[in-house]
């Protein structure tokens, strides 16, 4: 990679997974501050020369979500002022997906707004990973790579020798697609949790579509908030005869009471990734295990910067299966 045309600048939420990311596509992190003034307002100062270049922003936004996002647009509108030639955002957490559509009358299509604010800053293109709703990326208006970690996941528990006597699990009806990949990558059989949300953070399971009984049951979802809909899933799969029960999403957002959560639960293991920064909750879950995207995201910007295709780049990533 070209290190006069590219640069890699972090923002608050995601600077080990940055560096990471520099460090697989052979870049030195580029030199920013973000200060946070008294009364919340930001700003973002670029600190070298971005004329000309092809800028990537990395920042993910999770809790402070709002504040994150503020970061985003501040320093796509400084690179944008700095005569930058391309500023792309990559954005591992994309927050606010969950508000894709109007589930009830006179609600927001939050994420719909959060792309039209990326665009109007001046994103040139969003690389994110596993969306809530891949329908997202119609959303936007520039290019937009959604990348997927479930081979990342699959080849964690193909490793650890979580490929016999299993069953992959989608917590719900809408997840199905995501755990029938897994399961591919697994060559496993697949179950769906029937439940009904009756309002938002809260979920009942009701049925189970498929059988468990006498497997390790391996729970996948893209996102983990406060881990009460994943706790209901659990106690129906033991009740329905899974010897062990793990579980993996690509976000641990992990708000709230989920740390507790889990570490009380009979879940044997849970796995996500760094697509959110775990190292305050890595301490406190003696249950977790967080694997990397950053090779990820570094082979997705080389592809982009040598102008070749990203789909057969990620292919590799697929690759013993």
């Amino acid at each position: 990679m070209e290190n006069n045309k590219t640069v890699i600048f972090a923002l608050t939420s995601s600077v080990e997974l940055a560096k990471e990311i520099c460090t697989h596509a052979k870049l030195t992190l580029g030199k920013s501050e973000v200060k946070h003034f008294a009364d919340g307002e930001i700003l973002v100062e670029i600190n070298e020369s971005v004329r000309g270049k092809n800028v990537y922003l990395v920042q993910s936004t999770n809790a402070p979500v709002s504040s994150n996002i503020m970061e985003v647009l501040i320093a796509i509108d400084a690179c944008k002022r700095a005569s930058a030639n391309t500023i792309n955002i990559v954005m591992p957490y994309f927050g606010y997906a969950r508000q894709d559509r109007k589930a009830k009358p006179r609600q927001p299509i939050t994420s719909k707004l959060i792309a039209g604010l990326l665009e109007t800053a001046g994103a040139t293109r969003i690389i994110t990973c596993e969306l809530h709703a891949s329908q997202i990326q119609g959303f936007f208006d520039i290019p937009a790579d959604d990348l997927s970690a479930i081979c990342i996941i699959a080849k964690y528990l193909k490793d650890k020798g979580l490929n016999k006597d299993v069953v992959v699990v989608s917590p719900d009806h809408g997840g199905t697609t995501r755990a029938r990949k897994l399961a591919d990558l697994l060559q496993a059989p697949l179950a769906i949790i029937d439940k009904r949300r009756p309002k938002p953070n809260v979920a009942e399971a009701m049925n189970l579509i498929g059988e468990v009984d006498g497997k390790k049951a391996i729970v996948v979802d893209d996102i983990v908030d406060t881990a009460g809909t994943l706790m209901t899933g659990i106690d129906m799969l033991y009740a329905k005869g899974a010897t062990e029960v793990y579980t993996a999403c690509i976000h641990g957002v992990l708000s709230g009471p989920a740390i507790e959560r889990i570490e009380n639960s009979k879940i044997v293991e849970f796995i996500c990734t760094n697509t959110i920064d775990q190292n305050e909750n890595t301490p406190k879950l003696a249950k977790m295990t967080v694997l990397s995207v950053g090779q990820l995201f570094a082979t997705t910007i080389d592809q982009i910067e040598n102008s070749k295709s990203v789909s057969d780049a990620i292919k590799q990533f697929n690759e013993g299966f």
